[in-house]
């Protein structure tokens, strides 16, 4: 056992929990696409919603901050058992999430375990090294986990409102982590690649770009103070558009790398303002909802796993491999017919709803066969991770 423990699949969190959310994401959205209705605890659209948002990329944010953190502090990773129990939680919560009755519950409390338990895997660097930079990420995690569990709250007695509003929270909570991301790295990446100069953010922008969507999250979850919480998005998305527009320059379109992280950013401030905006006119919701679930989730987090992961399995980062802009132009299809879903209605919304999910999956299907070999090998450069 101790010697599995130690196979290279388990020496950082990018490892296994990227390779589960290429995949599981796949299937998820597919079946989701292709009629699957849930069980009656968690049915079809909710089941959908939970499984992206806390399921796929609630796995992908776990995955690059226990990883990106082990650099962060200079301490050594989450890795062997630790992280072997970690994923236990988070397959146990999927798993749970189809069994009809008590399975909803079941998945309620093994997910916001995993949530719990990775925050506390990425505070015990954070707080022996006294970075308190990261403080604030560790605080996240439990909110993120804490929205996972209030839309658990709500499913008995089954409150439909009270549980779109749960689903919003946790979107906007991950939208949160993608800002603080995006800030700490977009810029960085481009300055390094292009030999340019790193356009800094100022310090209250660093903070506002998680600190407003996790508020506003804070908020919804609770259903109190919705002006507010709508200020905050809409804020949020300006603020996220401006820092698009400082750190863009025209050479970015020659990188994939690169563009795909833009892209993914730009999208996620924009469905934070059209939310934002929803408050004055509902017909927002919708638009905005999906320009971060499918432009902000599923852009961003590809390109972050397709780029983290050469870095770290020892492969060059430039040029990517052939089939890597292929996967990100899919995703950007997947999203570009979402949008268009929002704006039709009867068998063009079903097809429509088809085909993206088809391009979502074939999106993250052709990274998982890329990728997956690498993940589960020992690094190319012989290097520890």
């Amino acid at each position: 056992m101790i010697a599995l423990f130690k196979h290279p699949v388990w020496a950082m969190a990018f490892r296994p929990f990227y390779s589960l959310a290429a995949l599981y994401g796949a299937l998820s959205v597919l079946l989701w696409g292709f009629g699957y209705q849930g069980t009656p605890e968690l049915p079809g659209m909710y089941w959908h919603a939970h499984e992206m948002i806390w399921g796929y990329a609630g796995l992908v944010v776990i995955a690059f901050l226990l990883t990106a953190v082990a650099t962060w502090t200079s301490q050594p990773p989450t890795r062997g058992g630790v992280l072997a129990g970690l994923a236990a939680f988070w397959l146990l919560a999927r798993i749970c999430a189809f069994i009809p009755g008590w399975g909803a519950a079941a998945s309620g409390i093994f997910g916001t375990v995993f949530f719990w338990y990775g925050a506390v895997c990425m505070a015990l660097p954070v707080f022996r090294t006294k970075n308190t930079r990261n403080y604030v990420a560790v605080f996240a995690i439990f909110v993120l986990g804490g929205t996972h569990a209030a839309f658990h709250r709500q499913l008995s007695p089954f409150d439909p409102a009270a549980l779109l509003t749960g689903l919003q929270s946790g979107l906007i909570m991950v939208a949160g982590f993608i800002g603080l991301i995006g800030t700490r790295i977009i810029s960085f990446f481009t300055s390094k690649r292009l030999n340019v100069a790193q356009i800094p953010s100022p310090q209250w922008v660093m903070h506002a770009t998680l600190w407003l969507p996790m508020l506003t999250a804070m908020l919804m979850a609770h259903q109190i103070l919705p002006a507010v919480a709508a200020l905050f998005a809409f804020a949020a998305g300006a603020i996220g558009l401006i820092q698009v527009y400082r750190w863009w320059y025209k050479d970015v379109l020659k990188e994939p790398m690169l563009w795909i992280l833009f892209a993914g950013y730009f999208f996620t401030a924009l469905g934070l303002a059209a939310i934002g905006a929803s408050y004055l006119n509902a017909n927002f919701l919708r638009l905005g909802v999906h320009l971060i679930g499918v432009g902000g989730i599923g852009v961003l987090t590809l390109g972050m796993m397709a780029r983290t992961a050469l870095g770290h399995t020892g492969n060059p980062i430039y040029p990517p491999p052939k089939s890597v802009p292929v996967a990100f132009w899919l995703m950007i299809a997947a999203t570009l017919v979402r949008i268009l879903a929002t704006f039709v209605s009867g068998t063009a919304y079903t097809h429509s709803i088809r085909c993206s999910a088809a391009l979502f999956a074939a999106a993250l299907l052709v990274y998982a066969w890329k990728y997956i070999p690498w993940l589960i090998r020992p690094r190319a450069d012989g290097r520890p991770g």
